[in-house]
């Protein structure tokens, strides 16, 4: 009884609803498997389909689709309706900004939230605080997909210098916060390569070379990282350099054990080659495969060797993968005959 006298009215209850007619999702109709939904949502649903069909916007309108987006954030049509009504009423959109605030972090992993905001954004045009808003949200999710893009999208929408400014710093604190985080690892080869060329890195082979040296220190700090390694491939395709240009840097991670020349430089960090970390777990399966690739690339009695290296990821070192090194084997074999 308690529960009943706490509830919100329903909008059935309402005396200043009664001018709307609220429309049954299956009207006229028995569906075979019918969705049940809770005695609010239906009610607020309904609702919302009569205000719908009467073209309606007005300030309740507002409330009705906040209702029906807090018990459903994926509720597509409740945003869009939302969003026209924003648009009709010239509703003060600092203020729906605020409520995106909360909504957002609660719903982080839902599309609708964020496409939302990005149609506020575009109107209101202050795309500045959206940074530190979206900083804030990757402290809850690092890795959120939906968040990331949207950051990529403001940055690419607006291109303005002083958005742009500071955004590589802000990934190089993402990475090293977590030198895993594949989304950062994205979004560095967005801003770096995906992005157009931005005021001072006008020479590109230095920001290669910077970009080398510095995923080159992340995998040494951490060689089985995938992202890393895929980072790697990555600026290497997008600048048509070949892999076999790194075996020098490749082949210590290939190894039990990485071997140096002298023990005694053990403390000198080599910039351009670094060795795997102290307590690196080797031999790395990425640098294997990345071995074995650049022998296929060279071909001829390079092959072997390859295959040789499949077979060892296969058996010993990525058995779980072992039917995809068997087909690669059967593939490199087919090509040589």
């Amino acid at each position: 009884m308690a529960n009943v006298q706490n509830r919100p009215a329903l909008y059935a209850e309402r005396p200043e609803w009664e001018d709307v007619i609220p429309l049954p999702q299956y009207e006229s109709v028995k569906p075979l498997a019918p969705i049940f939904y809770t005695p609010e949502y239906k009610d607020a649903t309904d609702y919302f389909r009569g205000i719908v069909k009467l073209g309606e916007k007005s300030p309740r309108v507002l409330d009705l689709t906040e209702n029906i987006i807090r018990q459903n954030p994926a509720h597509y049509s409740a945003w869009q309706y939302r969003y026209k009504t924003l648009m009709a009423l010239g509703a003060p959109l600092d203020e729906e900004l605020r409520l995106m605030d909360e909504l957002a972090v609660k719903y982080l992993k839902t599309y609708q939230v964020w496409h939302h905001r990005r149609l506020l954004v575009q109107q209101t045009r202050n795309p500045a605080p959206e940074l530190a808003f979206i900083a804030g949200c990757l402290r809850e999710d690092a890795k959120n997909y939906h968040t990331w893009s949207y950051r990529q999208w403001l940055l690419a929408h607006f291109n303005d210098e002083a958005l742009w400014e500071n955004e590589l710093d802000f990934v190089d604190g993402m990475l090293d916060v977590d030198v895993r985080n594949n989304s950062a690892w994205h979004h560095r080869f967005f801003v770096v390569f995906q992005s157009g060329v931005r005021k001072g890195e006008e020479d590109r082979s230095e920001v290669l070379h910077r970009e080398l040296t510095y995923v080159k220190m992340k995998i040494s700090v951490a060689p089985n990282n995938m992202s890393a390694w895929n980072y790697l491939r990555g600026i290497l395709d997008y600048s048509k350099t070949p892999y076999s240009t790194l075996i020098s840097f490749v082949a210590p991670y290939c190894e039990a054990e990485s071997r140096r020349s002298d023990d005694s430089s053990k403390d000198i960090v080599d910039l351009e080659d670094p060795f795997p970390s102290q307590d690196a777990h080797l031999p790395c399966a990425a640098a294997i495969e990345f071995m074995a690739d650049i022998h296929e690339s060279l071909g001829g009695d390079s092959l072997e060797v390859a295959t040789e290296l499949w077979s060892s990821l296969a058996n010993t070192h990525d058995a779980f993968r072992k039917k995809y090194w068997e087909y690669r084997i059967r593939e490199a074999q087919s090509r040589a005959h």
